[in-house]
């Protein structure tokens, strides 16, 4: 899964979903299925990257001329007026959806994998193995540690005009003798360097861990010390998840719910330690709400400030997503600056306000920025040549994607949370159609309009839950992610469910960490680390 264009599902009982040219042959069953009925396990080959399942039941998707209008209908204006929410944490919420669903037998070359062993392997856990690998003892993932094998590699940037070479606000590059392999990041999950908001949001992680490891009390042994870094930096992380995202994009009080009175749909019952899966509900649909977020510019730093930033250059001096401008390493004048996509003064450092105030992302609706229309090839695949042009458009791959699939519906899943005894009030036929300032559907025929109401493709139908809830995720939306995430926590093999003792230790403030939190503690609190080019 290094790109989105490898769209293959496998989904438990189901066998392997392909919903691209470019996935594996599917195959008939799952392994436990093949296993039972005592037939040969599939070769490793054979075997899918990814563990998926259903939460819901399957749905019946509307035609491609419905789709191709809806997805028009939602590029058409742009994205939603700039919510509330700072921006960083619409590339903070990719990098999760990146660590929910990084396959580890990735990093793992060499020998052929048995079944077994990619079974283990698939980790829709929150516990940063997209930072770590397999760890700095694995012989494939030693490469994203420094010599000490405690540490995680930093890269340099480029001198460009006046802004010097900067070791350390680069991802680590270099590995390779063509200019593309001479590009490509050194850490496990190239997904992560697909755009330059996540990959230097992937790099703050770096910095994070290292540091929470150079703070560890010289009494700590040497052969323990990576180990106990880590499971402060998962803890911490989990913490903020559940205590600053999760809360900014959901409602709070289903969060709540979840966290305090457990799940009631998904994997119910299941052994805390036993390995989660993943819903496609959430994968497809639910958790793609941070599309609609995505702006068409940022205020990005010192040298392109006032929307200069557009979204463009932040595909383009990636390496998964352009070719980092035309050069070998970031150029030192695209370095973010932290303080324009978080409130530092949240975290008690309004020293850190940036002058014209920090980035908002779009509301979560209905609609998204022009620019998605059109992708660039690099962040899924490409395509062969001669292909409509709507197919590059992101709202279009996604309710195509979720089609495909046969994928529940919003109706489908507002009946499947009632049956479960989870108090979620469905959208009528006109909210539906309607929205609240969100994509007009003016262009949809009755017959389409008829039947988008009674088979809403899912990730739609989230998004018009936002837009009645001021931008934030509400009835079958908010229960999908916080009950994946709350999974997703518990099967952690570090958890803080598991450990209802922990309370955070890194932050300004015991028994508080947000995102402002761990950048100033992986930045040691430096406005010259933070913003390292300078100025306001």
């Amino acid at each position: 899964m290094h790109a989105h264009g490898s769209e293959s599902y496998w989904i438990l009982g189901e066998g392997l979903v392909s919903v691209s040219g470019d996935g594996r042959p599917a195959v008939t069953g799952d392994l436990s299925d093949r296993r039972a009925s005592g037939g040969a396990a599939p070769a490793a080959d054979e075997t899918p990257a990814f563990r998926f399942s259903r939460m819901g039941p399957r749905g019946v998707g509307l035609s491609l001329r419905n789709i191709g209008k809806i997805a028009a209908a939602m590029t058409a204006s742009g994205g939603g007026a700039g919510a509330g929410i700072p921006a960083g944490y619409t590339y903070l919420g990719q990098f999760i959806d990146h660590d929910l669903t990084f396959d580890k037998t990735t990093v793992t070359l060499g020998e052929a994998i048995s079944p077994a062993m990619l079974e283990q392997g698939r980790s829709p856990t929150l516990d940063l193995d997209s930072l770590y690998g397999n760890g700095p003892l694995d012989p494939e993932s030693r490469r994203f540690y420094a010599a000490d094998r405690q540490r995680l590699r930093m890269g340099s940037t480029a001198r460009i005009f006046n802004d010097a070479a900067r070791d350390g606000f680069d991802l680590p590059r270099g590995a390779g003798r063509s200019a593309a392999k001479k590009r490509r990041a050194i850490i496990p999950d190239a997904r992560n360097d697909e755009n330059l908001a996540v990959a230097q949001t992937h790099l703050a992680m770096i910095r994070f861990h290292n540091r929470a490891l150079d703070r560890l009390p010289a009494s700590v042994p040497d052969d323990e010390r990576f180990g106990t870094a880590r499971s402060r930096v998962v803890k911490h992380y989990q913490w903020l998840i559940r205590h600053d995202y999760l809360p900014r994009i959901c409602r709070k009080r289903i969060v709540d719910d979840v966290f305090t009175h457990g799940r009631k749909v998904f994997e119910v019952g299941a052994p805390g330690t036993e390995m989660p899966t993943m819903p496609v509900e959430f994968s497809v649909a639910a958790f793609r709400f941070g599309h609609s977020m995505i702006r068409a510019a940022y205020d990005w730093n010192r040298r392109f400030p006032d929307d200069f930033g557009e979204l463009f250059f932040l595909f383009d001096f990636s390496a998964t997503g352009g070719q980092l401008g035309g050069g070998l390493k970031l150029p030192s004048n695209w370095i973010c600056d932290f303080r324009r996509l978080y409130p530092f003064a949240e975290a008690d450092r309004p020293d850190l306000d940036p002058p014209a105030g920090v980035n908002r992302a779009m509301r979560i609706d209905t609609r998204i920025v022009n620019p998605l229309e059109f992708l660039p090839e690099g962040t899924f695949g490409g395509f062969q040549e001669g292909v409509p042009l709507e197919q590059f458009n992101l709202a279009f791959r996604n309710l195509v994607r979720a089609k495909m699939l046969k994928l529940a519906t919003g109706p489908q899943m507002v009946d499947l949370l009632q049956s479960r005894g989870v108090d979620v009030t469905p959208l009528t036929p006109a909210q539906i159609l309607q929205g609240s300032r969100g994509a007009e559907l003016d262009e949809l025929t009755t017959q389409e309009r008829d039947a988008l109401v009674e088979r809403t493709p899912l990730w739609f139908y989230v998004l018009r839950e936002a837009e009645r809830n001021r931008g934030k995720l509400d009835g079958v939306g908010a229960r999908v992610v916080a009950e994946t995430m709350h999974r997703a926590m518990e099967g952690s093999a570090i958890s803080i469910l598991r450990d209802p003792g922990f309370s955070p230790t890194l932050g300004k403030v015991d028994g508080r960490f947000t995102m402002m939190d761990l950048l100033l503690f992986a930045f040691a609190g430096k406005k010259s680390l933070l913003n390292p080019l300078g100025g306001p």
